[in-house]
């Protein structure tokens, strides 16, 4: 399937491993211009990566979201150095590094640096990316949000709360855009084997007792045939599919939806 992407340019945050790096490869792929915006010093790297493999422009930008000021320098960076991103997608993230059941295993202090930059980034994004989507009348964006943002998962708090609020926003967004024909909708992906999963279980094995300690694998193992119909882990490609299909025009009446890349493990009417 043609999702007519060639030439486009998209923009992603957390674009430099993960999630980030998969659905960066995804657009290249379809032949767009890719940004590359992450904390990591290596997005250069990555970002040049991209262009050798696909053939395509690319910029890659240390860039922490949760700094306003950041931002809004990449964001000039990048329209001088690929024009304006039509194609924005939010996948920069990170969890408290602690395993949160109960809640009162945290302290207030550990939300902190979680809310500023799962939920303060997409609001420093958003503000620095549409007047320019705006003036053009057209693009997208997506946020890379979690099944955890809709279940209330108790292993990290602070995470899940900042799901649901990028869930919450997307849809905002997307009502406010929809006149000026610009779609925003959030995916959120179920069990995937990212550094962040990882995290996950190294916070629940440290706090276990040594008899109770398993490896990252069977702990996963479990999870995943308890909660997932389908039986298997989802894969970071997996998700760079449906969030580039989004961005397509072969999506073109989809807006302020929440697709679940899951396995089943969420299921709605």
């Amino acid at each position: 399937m043609d999702l007519q992407l060639k030439d486009h340019v998209a923009l992603v945050t957390g674009g430099a491993s993960g999630i980030g790096w998969a659905i960066a490869r995804g657009f290249a792929a379809e032949g767009c211009h890719v940004a590359l915006w992450d904390r990591s010093p290596k997005v250069t790297e990555q970002a040049g990566q991209i262009a050798a493999e696909f053939a395509v422009r690319t910029v890659g930008l240390v860039v922490d979201v949760s700094d306003e000021q950041s931002v809004i320098q990449a964001q000039q960076h990048t329209l001088e150095k690929l024009g304006i991103a039509e194609h924005i997608v939010h996948a920069a993230a990170i969890g408290s590094g602690k395993f949160g059941f109960p809640f009162t295993k945290l302290q207030p202090a550990d939300w902190r640096r979680v809310l500023d930059v799962n939920i303060l980034g997409m609001v420093h994004l958003a503000h620095a990316v549409v007047p320019a989507l705006l003036e053009a009348a057209r693009g997208t964006m997506v946020f890379v949000s979690s099944v955890a943002g809709q279940i209330g998962s108790q292993t990290d708090p602070p995470y899940s709360a900042s799901k649901a609020a990028n869930i919450n926003f997307a849809q905002c967004l997307a009502k406010d855009l929809a006149p000026s024909g610009i779609r925003v909708n959030s995916v959120c992906p179920g069990m995937v084997q990212t550094p962040l999963n990882r995290g996950v279980w190294e916070s629940w094995n440290a706090d276990q007792p040594p008899e109770k300690q398993r490896s990252y694998e069977a702990w996963a193992g479990d999870k995943i045939r308890q909660v997932v119909p389908l039986g298997r882990w989802q894969t970071a490609e997996n998700i760079a599919d449906m969030i580039v299909f989004l961005s397509s025009p072969r999506a073109s009446e989809v807006t302020g939806q929440t697709i679940n890349v899951d396995g089943g493990f969420v299921m709605h009417w």
